[in-house]
């Protein structure tokens, strides 16, 4: 379950389009952030995606991926033209290819190396739908089959494109958007796969063309509801509209780390067995099975786009690191895996990320604060050091990843002094469970 949003220049403080999305993944399904350079290629070469191999095309761009780590696309990036995507899996009454395809992440790195606007990028995305479909499992340790949506930005157009299997329908942007695990484009749309509306009422979906919702037909039930996509879009939409004319990069992290469903300052997530918020949490279970394992926030000019990576997981634990593409990712250790490895960054912010969780409330509280004002001291430096060449803005952000690094340690000592708070007996069971996998320990 994951979340994405965006606004336009127009709804801005600085004119700029802004873009943020969490990756929410199940628990020990470490998330990196890779930068690959742009690439000349062979003709007739082939490129192998996470199951199956397509034609190569003869130049792609350079691209930032942020990803599960055994997956070859990403759930969100941005290349060097200033595009970026991020998808969700959505629900429909289509059934699921199962044999091995493109799933949606491949979409989108393929997307992001090929095209050089966000409309292109789209229609990159719906020509390899229709060619090849979208397959495969996209778990990890659970399999598990969806569509996709995307939400498609550049530094002055977005488009929202969701689809059913090889039906697809596009909507252009006007100032703000948001989308979540559920299909939301209903009776308007830019553009649209031909017979996505013919084979909707050959289906007995509705009765004629004049009656066709694409969010209503072809939308599955179950598993829509259960994701709480509905609620999840309404928080960030409601909080979108509301800061219209004002939204910022750092209202855009503050919105990544929100959690509708908390009531009181002894919230934690451990308490209910359902309810999805932006800032995922993992439960018991058979609901709330994902959490989130990275974030990105993508401040898109006319020049130079900067991107917020958290790299590490739940955002409200974590800090927001300027990178930019043409100055690479700082050293974040080792590549992750799914078991935990004390030199990646990932799984180093685990120990903390899951401290946390023990006596959430009051062990977050102990620094949330600090976290704030690291982030302040990073977004003041980027101000200064955006229009920079590579090499300044590559050792700022190198800076900011060591200075971040070094606080975490900080904040995990000053956890680990504070009393553990007795947890649900099956959330703690949970838990035991997914670090005893993961090889970790408390």
């Amino acid at each position: 379950m994951c979340d994405t949003m965006v606004a336009l220049g127009n709804s801005t403080a600085d004119g700029s389009v802004i873009f943020a999305k969490n990756s929410d993944r199940e628990p020990n399904e470490a998330h990196e952030v890779v930068i690959l350079p742009a690439a000349q290629h062979e003709p007739g070469e082939m490129v192998k995606c996470t199951y199956i191999e397509i034609p190569q095309v003869e130049q792609t761009n350079a691209v930032l991926l942020a990803k599960p780590f055994w997956i070859w696309g990403s759930e969100m990036g941005a290349n060097d033209k200033g595009v970026v995507i991020g998808n969700e899996a959505v629900f429909t009454k289509v059934p699921y290819e199962k044999s091995a395809g493109l799933i949606g992440m491949d979409f989108i790195r393929l997307a992001l190396e090929r095209a050089d606007t966000a409309e292109n990028a789209l229609k990159v995305i719906v020509d390899l739908l229709e060619k090849h479909g979208q397959g495969g499992n996209c778990g990890y340790l659970h399999t598990l089959f969806y569509h996709n949506s995307y939400l498609i930005a550049d530094h002055s157009d977005a488009w929202v494109l969701e689809t059913a299997g090889r039906h697809w329908a596009a909507q252009r942007v006007r100032d703000v958007r948001s989308i979540s695990n559920g299909l939301t484009i209903g009776s308007e749309w830019d553009l649209a796969s031909d017979s996505l509306v013919e084979f909707a009422v050959d289906k007995g979906w509705c009765q004629r063309a004049s009656d066709f919702n694409f969010q209503k037909c072809y939308s599955d039930f179950l598993f829509t509801t259960f994701s709480d996509s509905r609620k999840r879009k309404n928080c960030t939409m409601d909080q979108l509209m509301a800061e219209k004319g004002r939204i910022t990069p750092r209202m855009m992290m503050a919105l990544l780390r929100s959690h509708h469903t908390k009531t009181s300052k002894s919230w934690s997530p451990g308490r209910a067995l359902t309810g999805a918020d932006v800032c995922m949490h993992v439960g018991v279970g058979p609901i709330r099975v994902s959490q989130t394992t990275g974030s990105v926030v993508s401040h898109l000019g006319v020049d130079q786009g900067t991107h917020w990576v958290t790299a590490t997981s739940a955002p409200c634990t974590g800090i927001f690191k300027p990178v930019w593409i043409d100055s690479g990712v700082p050293d974040t250790g080792p590549s992750p895996t799914g078991k935990y490895n004390p030199e990646s960054l990932w799984w180093k912010h685990e120990l903390l990320h899951r401290e946390v969780l023990r006596n959430y409330a009051v062990r977050l509280d102990a620094y949330n604060l600090d976290r704030d004002r690291v982030e302040s001291d990073f977004l003041a430096g980027v101000d200064q050091n955006k229009q920079g060449s590579s090499e300044v803005r590559q050792s700022f952000s190198s800076q900011c990843f060591e200075i971040a690094e070094q606080e975490s340690s900080e904040w995990l000592a000053a956890a680990r002094n504070i009393k553990i708070k007795p947890q649900r007996f099956y959330y703690q069971m949970a838990w035991r469970k997914f670090n005893k996998e993961a090889d970790i320990r408390l």
